[in-house]
């Protein structure tokens, strides 16, 4: 789509020409002159081009070069591009240390940051170009909250490294240090390996949370069809980038605001699609704090209804065999959309940021012949989705399970009970935690943390020890979506604020029953009710700043976590 100069200044300028038009504005108009813009970049739609870009990590360091094919589009359509840039926190390298903190508390910072942004500058609509875990949930709740034209721009994933004749991800590094702990790997062995895992850009590369949410956001319908799994540095990424660009202007032009695309229908959509895909516990944070922004209930018994209708199509790791790159060689999220649609599972009429239907959107899938890594409508992995929502004494507001990521359905055995991450962590190093223990990690929590870590280093030094089939784990933090295993993440309430987790001590007999959905502790209400009161939660090192500050307003997981 290209405009011609006179064809731009028909195009509507809701917030901008405020900024810019009139006597009175002669100042501002003065600023953008002096950095390159003339009148008629000034008389055209502004388009804010909210970019995640960092060099601290290979998920989203590609992203400053993206974003000027996506500026080329808007400039092509007859719109006027300004870019600026948010926070990203990587999930992965901060993993297993007190930087993981900031990662879940990191959303809401970039939620707040675009929409003051979009705010003081009344753009006219927004591209937000995203890749690790936390940038996309926030970006798209940005959108939600600022309701203007928008669209979601995902990075795209990396390319998996090869290493002994295998492709591998970064998963295979955390489990590799589990594996050299045990001895079973040697340092050069360890050494090579990481030389390999991450081949380039991009966001890691197995249906983990980044490529989790993209293909939530694309089945949501707030990025354009297509576009999630063009992998990060596809050459093809470029022209994603620029069509995405002319995309937002016909956006503006036709109105489609993010209210008018995600709905209740189009919620469902997504959930089905992290059910249908394999995907990471953590869709279920963000979803309902998305739907939080436009004023829609969600709540976990969403997640546990649509998960028990869909089935588990992708055969995508953890779990599985292949990663995001061949979802998009057998032909991207919309196979697994078509397959949800063929089995009545689809809200069909969902629209979508390109105007189409999300039924529309699906029905022009290009499906790679004889690909294996989405299975055929008679043929799922499991005949339910990927994720489980329990209950049970210890889980009154409820917790999550990756079904996905593991085929046992019951353990009972004696807890482990540790107050911190790396109290964990250094005894699964020391070899002390055994065959037929469940483990237990509290005050990891949203307040607790304060910010809800990731426990991929511990569970995947879990099951790299050769444990992943006899251990189980339950926690109050969260669990990266490349965690495979019985771990059970998001209890609630959390110990922090009470919840019946605080009430567990060493030796304690718990169960979990996935076919019941029930988290158990072997204790009386009475018990528990006594144990909890006497129980005091290590106390926080942030007394200021803006861990303290998310602490006091941070809601429980079961209601996604969310600081407004």
């Amino acid at each position: 789509m290209s405009t011609d100069a006179s064809t731009a200044t028909r195009l509507p300028r809701p917030r901008s020409a405020t900024v810019f038009d009139g006597p009175d504005r002669a100042h501002a108009r003065a600023y953008m002159k002096g950095i390159g813009f003339d009148d008629d970049a000034l008389s055209r739609p502004t388009i804010g081009i909210a970019n995640t870009w960092t060099e601290a990590m290979p998920c989203n360091f590609h992203l400053r070069a993206l974003a000027e094919h996506v500026k080329d589009g808007v400039r092509a359509a007859g719109g006027t591009p300004m870019e600026f840039n948010t926070v990203a926190v990587s999930d992965g390298v901060t993993m297993g240390t007190q930087g993981m903190k900031a990662s879940l508390i990191s959303r809401e910072v970039i939620a707040d940051s675009i929409e003051l942004m979009a705010r003081g500058y009344q753009f006219d609509a927004i591209v937000a170009l995203c890749a690790c875990d936390k940038t996309i949930p926030g970006c798209a709740m940005a959108l939600a909250r600022l309701d203007v034209p928008s669209v979601l721009l995902y990075g795209g994933s990396i390319a998996p490294g090869h290493w002994h004749g295998r492709d591998v991800t970064i998963l295979d590094i955390f489990e590799a240090i589990g594996a050299h702990n045990a001895g079973d790997m040697s340092d050069e062995e360890l050494h090579e390996l990481e030389g390999v895992a991450s081949p380039g850009a991009g966001a890691c590369g197995g249906q983990f949370t980044a490529n989790t949410m993209a293909c939530a956001f694309e089945a949501l319908g707030i990025s354009a069809g297509g576009s999630a799994m063009v992998p990060a540095e596809d050459e093809d990424k470029s022209t994603v980038a620029e069509k995405v660009g002319e995309l937002v202007i016909r956006v503006l032009a036709d109105d489609i605001t993010p209210s008018k695309v995600i709905t209740r229908d189009s919620l469902e959509n997504a959930i089905a699609c992290v059910c249908a895909s394999g995907g990471s516990t953590n869709a279920v944070l963000h979803l309902i704090a998305l739907a939080h922004e436009l004023g829609i209930e969600l709540t976990m018994a969403d997640f546990e209804r649509i998960s028990r209708a869909t089935p588990l199509f992708a055969d995508l790791k953890p779990g599985g065999r292949f990663v995001a790159t061949d979802l998009y060689a057998a032909g991207g999220v919309p196979v697994i959309l078509k397959r949800l649609d063929d089995a009545g599972l689809l809200h069909r009429e969902a629209i979508t940021v390109s105007g189409k239907t999300i039924g529309e959107e699906a029905e022009e899938v290009s499906e790679a012949p004889g690909q294996e890594v989405v299975r055929q409508l008679d043929k799922p992995l499991k005949t339910e989705g990927g994720l489980a929502i329990m209950g049970g004494n210890l889980a009154p507001e409820g917790a999550v399970v990756k079904l996905a990521g593991t085929e046992r359905r019951r353990q009972t055995g004696p807890a482990r009970v540790f107050e911190t991450e790396e109290a964990c962590f250094r005894a699964v190093k020391d070899q002390k935690i055994k065959a037929g223990d469940v483990v237990v990690i509290r005050n990891e929590g949203p307040v607790g943390g304060p910010g809800m870590r990731e426990m991929l280093q511990v569970t995947a030094a879990i099951v790299g020890e050769g444990l992943g089939e006899s251990v189980a784990m339950v926690t109050d933090g969260r669990f990266s979506g490349a965690t495979r295993g019985l771990m059970i993440g998001h209890v609630a309430p959390e110990a922090a604020k009470g919840g019946p987790i605080a009430a567990i001590r060493e030796g304690d007999e718990i169960t979990v029953d996935i076919d019941n959905r029930r988290l158990d502790v072997d204790l009386s209400d009475e018990e528990i009710a006594a144990r909890v009161a006497a129980y005091e939660s290590p106390p926080s090192p942030f007394g200021r700043g803006v861990m303290s500050k998310y602490a006091a307003t941070v809601s429980s997981a079961a209601h996604g976590a969310i600081t407004s």
